[in-house]
């Protein structure tokens, strides 16, 4: 199954972080954790009931660095899928939240409600059809007729597109769909995190990363070998320099900057975040990897206490 596997971006306040994409979002935090490089640093995962592939957008709070700016070699925005209908739902939620959004649009024939959380992150909520028969984490508000099922996809803000392209479908599985205006549609297999667009725009500057700035973008790998058959992919028909793999615990990585300035990822599937502890507490309390479980007073002394707030659980099918 090819696709997105997660996005990762970085945010400021970690508490306010939390409360938004818990409280307004209705998003589950299925971990919390910390940065592998820089423990003193949370590191959260947002997604569904079990944190799927495709759904999951973690972040890095990092409260004392500057703003980022969007550019070219950046991403755009991050959009979720939504049910058709929910749009008018969202758009009157925001007004309520005071959460800054735009006119709903529509892009490729679908409505679009574009929005950004409170660190500046571009985000957009896509209506699709038929979204309303999938599972969805439901709660704070939310019913399963209007609530997020992981994501739409990503847009790409690039100079030239047309390398990015190519790793795109040579490597990623995903095949070129269709173009509006200045935007060309990539869609892989998967309906949750299926598309990236790539908008090709020059002039622009160049994106500097800072909160509300993606950090890279994670694409998924069925298992190790398959990861591997892409690496191979990247390095010799490509020229890439990738890195070799990364154990993330809940997924095995692997990185490397793609031709139009972005940083890619490749996720494993497996094992999942279920890994060490159950599925019905995910992400109620810090989870550290093994080699850091031996600072824990160390770096539970040096982070700010945060929780997503009591569980308002509703797992619609």
């Amino acid at each position: 199954m090819s696709g997105i596997h997660h996005v990762t971006a970085i945010a400021g306040d970690p508490a306010r972080n939390v409360d938004f994409y818990t409280r307004v979002l209705g998003l589950r935090m299925v971990k919390k954790t910390v940065n592998y490089d820089d423990p003193g640093t949370y590191h959260f995962y947002f997604g569904d009931e079990a944190g799927s592939p495709g759904t999951i957008l973690t972040f890095f709070p990092w409260a004392h660095v500057p703003r980022g700016r969007g550019g070219i070699g950046g991403t755009h925005e991050t959009a979720f899928r939504v049910p058709e209908g929910a749009i008018g739902f969202w758009a009157h939620r925001f007004i309520e939240k005071g959460v800054t959004h735009e006119p709903i649009a529509r892009r490729f024939g679908q409505p679009v409600l574009s929005f950004t959380d409170p660190d500046g992150t571009r985000l957009a909520l896509v209506g699709v059809r038929d979204a309303e028969a999938e599972p969805a984490w439901t709660g704070n508000g939310i019913g399963a007729e209007h609530a997020i099922r992981g994501f739409h996809g990503v847009t790409l803000l690039l100079e030239d597109g047309t390398r990015t392209g190519a790793i795109l479908t040579d490597v990623l599985g995903f095949r070129k769909t269709a173009t509006e205006g200045t935007v060309t549609r990539y869609v892989a297999d998967a309906n949750v995190g299926g598309v990236v667009d790539i908008h090709a725009a020059g002039g622009f500057l160049p994106e500097r990363q800072g909160t509300g700035s993606v950090h890279h973008i994670a694409f998924r790998a069925r298992d190790d070998a398959e990861q591997a058959e892409m690496r191979r992919k990247l390095v010799e028909q490509h020229r890439l320099h990738v890195t070799e793999q990364i154990d993330r615990t809940y997924f095995r990585s692997l990185y490397f900057r793609e031709p139009g300035g972005v940083l890619f990822e490749i996720a494993t599937d497996e094992p999942g975040f279920a890994v060490d502890e159950p599925k019905a507490t995910l992400g109620e309390s810090l989870v550290l990897p093994a080699l850091l479980e031996r600072r824990r007073a160390q770096i539970e002394a040096t982070l700010v206490p945060v929780s997503a707030g009591p569980t308002e659980k509703e797992t619609a099918s």
